[in-house]
């Protein structure tokens, strides 16, 4: 349990959006992805996910971790209209309605609220991205389902402190997922690992190292001289600790840097590209699309589109 607080305490917790949404027409979206963790609840009609459908119930949640690729049913399940992720990033409008009122949240029929939010470990890992868990349902918690109103209606106000107080409670949720996991055993072999390789300083030196230098030079040179181990053994000793090889890690956090200024900056694509690590702007589109299932330029017209 030490360990535990350990992590809970290391975390830092971002506050990115908050939505009260109406669902216009079933759709299915084929593979859904962000880099940011969500935490859906349903509040009226029909919500499923993954390969068989599982039904979210009303007033239960869903919670998706960022960077994990799941299948997600919005409305009847029997003939939704399927779409792709970039097909529904571009025309979510036709899908999607946003609630503004917030005397009518969780009043709609077809509706549900969401928090979207970034934990990261020593501010440079998503804690559950690293744990490579499933999306997962959280059944009948009144604590959480309070907290993600409070965090909508927060947010729909004009009140002075109020992205404190988001951010206070966005904190909240982060800490009651991990106890839901915790108190049902879920990922339980994924938990002890990671409390395990959080522990190593030389993979936290890496971390950092990756985080302060995202645009330069990344080779496995580079990261050995980090954690002052051979090149040949960097790459291992980095998937023995994580799972992933270093490379991997490293082209994820240089996507997320990009999905970070695309949604703040209005720097070109190619400047973008570069600043994460790209010096061939082809390329870095190429597998921009790759990752997230839709171009770069279309990301950022997402944002603007009822930034739902």
């Amino acid at each position: 349990m030490e360990d535990y607080n350990k992590i809970i305490e290391s975390l830092g917790v971002k506050f990115i959006k908050a939505r009260n949404i109406r669902i216009l027409q079933p759709i299915r979206i084929k593979n859904y992805y962000d880099v940011e963790n969500s935490l859906l609840i349903l509040y009226k009609g029909e919500v499923s996910f993954g390969e068989e459908d599982t039904p979210v119930e009303e007033g239960d949640m869903l919670f998706i971790p960022g960077g994990k690729m799941v299948s997600v049913t919005y409305g009847n399940a029997e003939k939704p209209k399927a779409v792709n992720n970039e097909e529904f990033m571009t025309h979510r409008e036709l899908y999607f309605d946003l609630n503004m009122d917030s005397q009518n949240i969780g009043s709609h029929d077809n509706s549900f609220g969401m928090v979207a939010f970034e934990a990261k470990v020593f501010d440079s890992v998503n804690f559950f991205t690293s744990l490579d868990i499933p999306p997962f349902l959280i059944k009948k918690d009144e604590k959480l389902a309070q907290t993600i109103k409070e965090i909508l209606l927060e947010d729909m106000s004009d009140e002075i402190g109020k992205g404190r107080i988001i951010k206070i409670k966005t904190e909240e949720i982060v800490i009651e997922v991990i106890r839901y996991i915790i108190q049902n055993r879920l990922f339980v072999e994924q938990l002890a690992t990671n409390s395990t390789y959080f522990k190593d300083p030389r993979l936290i030196d890496i971390f950092a190292y990756i985080k302060d230098h995202i645009g330069g030079d990344l080779s496995n040179k580079v990261l050995a001289n980090v954690a002052n181990v051979s090149e040949d053994y960097v790459g291992q000793y980095f998937k023995m600790l994580t799972g992933i090889n270093p490379q991997d890690y490293i082209e994820y956090q240089r996507m997320e840097a990009a999905v970070g200024l695309l949604r703040t900056t209005k720097k070109s694509i190619r400047a973008i590209g570069s600043e994460v690590g790209y010096k061939d702007t082809a390329y870095f589109c190429r597998r921009f699309k790759m990752m997230f299932g839709i171009p770069a330029g279309k990301m950022r017209r997402r944002e603007s589109l009822m930034n739902i």
